[in-house]
């Protein structure tokens, strides 16, 4: 019996498997990746390395044991839904003991269009019936910190409004899966997962210039500016209709703060955005 993470060797995947290293030993951890030279670092700790897609169903048969604790890292692909659904059907033919799936901030009260295909994975899980822990994640920090060399030369644009975001680090949340996959007592539960502090985009902006001494500010547009500006920066239609959806979710409330999950199963506070402003400046 195994914790088996899937994309393991993606953002949050490799974050979770340091996490799960520093709480029990690597022979208990097995890595799922579509790429095995790209997971050598992870196998070079010790833990195993099973090669598996989520475009290839069949591959998965063999990636899970019965028994095993899987964590699956919901996917990027457009065809998300179908794949995660062949994961699960894996994992319950497989008889896991129990399924984790990294969803998405308030659940089916997410009325956003980036939240459905977390909703219907989510209904998946339910529908096979395996034990289930759902991570509902609020944003990350890196969201926005990410894009911190534009922000410096163009400054910050979009349609959030007075919005509030309670985003929390990546390494938050990946150490709070790895709670979940040790720990006891969180089969069939769903955990809604945000930072401790909320911030509204003029906010973040405004720590931006404190911390780089640069003029940075945010400029809020209406929907249809937002959605010009986008496309004339190059954005992809279907791309620049998900970023004009998220920030009428930001405006709505519905990435702001539903709790302190996410503190309480880390044991410690949330990494605040300025920490990982300070963090993207020096690097």
């Amino acid at each position: 019996m195994s914790i088996v993470v899937t994309a393991a060797t993606g953002h949050l995947g490799t974050l979770v498997i340091d996490e799960l290293l520093q709480r029990v030993p690597a022979d208990q951890v097995v890595a799922v990746a579509r790429n095995a030279a790209k997971a050598a670092p992870i196998a070079e700790r010790g833990v195993e390395v099973r090669i598996a897609d989520y475009n290839d169903p069949d591959a998965f048969a063999k990636a899970f044991g019965a028994g095993d604790t899987v964590l699956l890292i919901s996917g990027m692909d457009p065809n998300r839904r179908d794949q995660h659904r062949a994961v699960i059907g894996a994992a319950k033919d497989a008889g896991v003991a129990r399924i984790a799936y990294t969803s998405v901030l308030g659940g089916s009260k997410a009325d956003f269009e980036l939240a459905t295909d977390h909703l219907a994975t989510e209904q998946a899980v339910l529908d096979s019936g395996l034990p289930y822990t759902f991570l509902r994640n609020g944003w990350y920090n890196e969201v926005y910190t990410d894009q911190l060399a534009g922000q410096l030369a163009h400054g910050i644009l979009g349609s959030a409004g007075d919005g509030r975001i309670a985003s929390a680090a990546r390494r938050d949340y990946a150490a709070a899966a790895a709670a979940v996959l040790t720990g006891d007592g969180h089969e069939n539960k769903a955990y809604e997962l945000n930072g401790d502090v909320s911030w509204t985009m003029a906010e973040y902006a405004a720590e931006v210039a404190e911390q780089s001494g640069q003029d940075v500010a945010y400029r809020n547009v209406s929907p249809d500016e937002h959605a010009q500006a986008l496309t004339a920066a190059g954005i992809p239609a279907p791309y620049v209709g998900v970023l004009l959806d998220i920030d009428g979710a930001v405006v709505r409330g519905l990435l702001d703060s539903r709790g302190s999950d996410l503190a309480d199963l880390i044991g410690r506070p949330t990494t605040p955005v300025a920490d990982s402003i300070a963090a993207a400046l020096k690097s």
